[in-house]
């Protein structure tokens, strides 16, 4: 079969390796869609620190079950399914607490381990998750949409908050999507226009153009009354939108930190102090975070697939990662369809 496959930095090619087996336990899925994460676009720079080379990327998808055992969960061939790509070891202080999205060893389909991007793949059976009849393409984007969502859960964003996304690329608009299907009033931020127009176009209350610290300052007091946001949402790995989180958030607030960065912060920590603010990190998601969602997508009518502003075909992957590298500032989601 053929899998998309980044050989080194800059340089994916479309490879013939073995077509899977499925041992006990497993299914032998088609993926249909395939979204590319930051991550992954991460693994194709060569930024990446978790990631060895050569390596099959993708941890976002929907896929057709091809073949499948005798299961408990009621699954048969010919449904159409996501999964949970985040591999814990179920042993580590983490896993027996029950926190398998912060297992000490996780592997992340993708990164530390191959991914989807591939013609056919097999997956455990206790990993699949009900698509429910969702369009594929809505269904592969649950798992970013879950990335979003479990940084809104820890946080504890509610009806009537004023809540700040800091980040509008492809997680901060789903979670900003996420905080308005809890009832919030959302504002997004981030320094690229283009991002911030686009991400309007999802019924969010207001934005915020970061183009200098003064015009960031002057921004978030005339929106709360200089009294700052209930919850603010960091969703870039920056020094400086950490930073832009802690300076905006009001006395008592939470900081929701979901976005991974290589750099140190030179932080007063004393802000955390004076405000009595909350910090929660969130990693991964659980699978009744994806469950949950598929739920409230179906229910509340959600039109997630505005978020994806390009599509390639299997055969442009190459392409497709090229594009995303050189236009990342004007690209939200790009998909791969097989």
């Amino acid at each position: 079969m053929k899998a998309i496959t980044i050989v080194s930095p800059s340089v994916v090619e479309i490879r013939e390796i073995d077509k899977p087996v499925p041992g006990k336990d497993e299914a032998l899925l088609r993926p249909l869609f395939g979204g590319i994460c930051g991550s992954d676009l991460n693994s194709y720079r060569g930024t990446n620190a978790y990631l060895t080379y050569p390596r099959i990327p993708g941890h976002e998808f929907s896929a057709e079950i091809v073949e499948i055992g005798e299961n408990d969960r009621g699954f048969k061939a010919g449904d159409i399914v996501t999964a949970n790509p985040y591999f814990n070891c179920g042993k580590c202080y983490s896993c027996r607490k029950g926190l398998v999205n912060a297992c000490m060893s996780n592997q992340t389909m993708g990164v530390q381990r191959e991914g989807g991007f591939s013609e056919y793949m097999v997956m455990p059976v206790s990993r699949l998750i009900d698509g429910k009849g969702l369009d594929p393409k809505t269904l592969a984007l649950i798992e970013p949409f879950c990335i979003g969502y479990h940084g809104i859960q820890r946080a504890g964003v509610k009806e009537g908050d004023k809540v700040l996304v800091v980040g509008a690329g492809t997680i901060g608009v789903l979670a900003a999507i996420a905080a308005k299907s809890r009832g919030a009033k959302v504002w997004i931020c981030d320094v690229a226009p283009k991002k911030l127009e686009y991400a309007m176009n999802f019924g969010l209350d207001g934005m915020i153009l970061n183009d200098g610290p003064e015009n960031f300052d002057k921004a978030w007091k005339e929106i709360t009354d200089q009294n700052g946001f209930d919850v603010t949402v960091e969703c870039v790995g920056l020094p400086s939108t950490l930073q832009n989180c802690l300076d905006a958030a009001c006395f008592g607030g939470r900081v929701a930190v979901i976005g991974v960065g290589k750099h140190n912060i030179d932080l007063d920590f004393t802000i955390i102090q004076k405000k009595e603010l909350n910090i929660f990190g969130s990693r991964n998601a659980l699978t009744r975070d994806f469950e949950e969602l598929i739920d409230t997508v179906k229910n509340q009518g959600l039109k997630l697939d505005g978020v994806v502003t390009n599509v390639y075909p299997f055969e442009k992957a190459a392409q497709a990662f090229e594009d995303f590298h050189q236009n990342a500032g004007s690209m939200l989601k790009v998909m791969i369809e097989f």
